[in-house]
């Protein structure tokens, strides 16, 4: 009897609950007009010119619109909350008491233990007051801080900027731009508020994104965000500033799942013409990586011309013999060099049934087992690309310039700043299931000699709606290599050439001792004329 009297009242609050929070769904809906907001969101960053005026009487226009509202709906949320608060709390009581009798109904001890909103509220303040927003910390030294970025309405100010990113630019990501424009919108919401609108010193202005200034903000990665806004005052000298926190929320489990690689074959394939030395040094790493340690590759090989090919083919046989490895492919192509082209050619050519893993190489490419697991787990046919980011490496002869020999090509490959750089303009290495690479469409095969050919499939990938996985790899290097820039390439491609060749040369700080050699001599020489 008990149980169904239980059960009678949690139904009965459930469906009060539900009336309420379809009669706040409502009264959301009354107040707020979505078209009018997506219409300013769309002006902030558009980068067209809008007047004071226009920002002043749409402002003007909407708080006419909600002024007749203001009052009855503050009573009526207030009155919606309470109502909504006091059955929470009867069905917290009386599950508490069912519990405590031992006749709590199998399925509904779940409901006696889900946060509340006071709960939730209690959490975004712990990391509110752990963030490093309403006062400092103390840090182990300059490394450990983190910097803000500056914006305006137009442009973003940053520090991390990379080789592909500017200094100063649009926030050309659109979650980037949302966000910016969302926190804006949301200081100008609470500058025109009613709670402002009340102090006196500021009921005779109101706030447009004009008088927006300037703005900061950064982010503590395990505590949220913190956006610092400036507006102008009501004179020269008065500004008024607004502080927001984002807080983050504790992690939550997506997925949880075993993915078994044994059967996972991945297939090498290497554009080639001329570059014999090259390509033996690129066999020396495929056979400890690929043979006796991965052991589940295939190697593709498209050769462009005839001249070296017989001593390509002789290094395969070569290694035939005294590995008994078999799973290469050469394809010969008499046509002028194009990586794109021979891509193409490299994964059209796979006749197995098994819808096999591409991996899109370069003979001046370096790569650990490691980097052949990655590739395994960050490709996912008809899901996901891989795209890895590799560490390009500087010029041993400049880095090394102080010792008499060379060290090994395995000591060589060091992560680190004076030793090279992270390629994070370059896409011509990547993991993608061979499905997912003719189904896109492929390389554009007009394309002829050195660039553009990944770009341009890069971007195919990113306008659809595959995932594409893109992030520094530790286990992939581009060995330095002499560049020679064609003059018979068109001028676009000749600049790309030109600043590849210049930024794979040495760190600012060994171009740098380069380029003051004689000033540093002349130095060491005084110094020990001094002594």
């Amino acid at each position: 009897m008990l149980k169904r009297w239980l059960l009678a009242l949690v139904a009965r609050v459930g469906i009060i609950a539900l009336v309420i929070c379809c009669c706040l769904s409502l009264i959301y809906l009354l107040a707020c007009k979505p078209a009018a907001h997506h219409k300013q969101q769309s002006l902030l960053w558009s980068g067209e010119g809008t007047s004071k005026e226009g920002y002043m009487a749409l402002l003007q226009e909407r708080e006419d619109s909600h002024k007749h509202y203001i009052n009855s709906l503050t009573k009526q949320i207030a009155q919606l909350k309470e109502a909504l608060q006091e059955r929470t709390q009867q069905l917290q009581e009386s599950l508490a008491k069912a519990k405590a009798k031992g006749i709590l109904p199998l399925g509904l001890d779940s409901l006696h233990n889900t946060p509340t909103q006071s709960d939730l509220k209690e959490f975004f303040r712990s990391q509110l007051n752990l963030a490093e927003v309403n006062s400092g910390r103390k840090l182990l030294s300059e490394y450990a801080v983190i910097h803000f970025d500056a914006f305006t309405l137009r442009r973003v100010y940053q520090l991390e900027t990379g080789l592909t990113r500017h200094p100063e630019e649009k926030p050309v990501r659109k979650d980037r731009r949302d966000e910016l424009i969302s926190t804006l919108e949301t200081a100008l919401h609470v500058l025109n508020g009613p709670q402002q609108r009340s102090d006196t010193t500021r009921r005779k202005h109101t706030y447009s994104p004009s008088d927006f200034i300037e703005g900061l903000t950064r982010t503590e990665r395990d505590r949220g965000t913190v956006y610092e806004l400036m507006f102008k005052g009501e004179g020269p000298q008065h500004f008024t500033q607004l502080v927001f926190f984002r807080p983050f929320g504790p992690v939550m489990k997506v997925k949880s799942e075993r993915v078994d690689t044994r059967n996972m074959l991945i297939n090498i394939i290497v554009p080639l013409s001329r570059r014999a030395d090259a390509f033996r040094q690129f066999i020396s790493n495929f056979r400890e990586v690929c043979i006796r340690q991965d052991g589940r590759v295939h190697l593709t090989v498209v050769y462009f011309g005839r001249d070296e090919v017989d001593q390509v083919k002789a290094i395969l046989d070569q290694t035939t013999r005294e590995t008994r490895f078999r799973n290469f492919t050469l394809i010969q192509v008499n046509e002028e060099f194009s990586r794109g082209r021979g891509l193409d050619v490299g994964a059209r050519a796979w006749r197995r049934s098994q819808n096999v893993l591409l991996f899109f190489c370069d003979v001046d490419i370096h790569f650990t087992s490691d980097f052949l697991t990655s590739c395994r787990l960050n490709a996912d046919p008809g899901k996901k690309v891989y795209y890895p980011v590799l560490f390009s490496q500087y010029n041993p002869s400049v880095i090394y310039s102080n010792q008499t020999h060379l060290p090994p090509v395995e000591q060589q490959l060091v992560i680190k700043k004076e030793t090279g750089f992270w390629r994070d303009f370059g896409f011509g290495m990547t993991c993608q299931y061979r499905s997912d690479f003719i189904n896109i469409g492929g390389f554009d095969r007009s394309i002829k000699g050195w660039g553009l050919e990944d770009v341009h499939l890069y971007r195919k990938y990113l306008h659809s709606k595959m995932m594409v996985i893109r992030s520094p790899s530790r286990g992939l290097f581009h060995l330095w290599h002499e560049k020679h820039c064609a003059d018979e390439l068109p001028l676009d491609k000749y600049k790309m050439c030109m600043q590849t060749k210049a930024m794979s040369e040495a760190s600012h700080g060994h171009l740098g001792e380069l380029f003051f050699k004689q000033e540093i001599e002349a130095h060491l020489n005084s110094q020990k004329q001094m002594n």
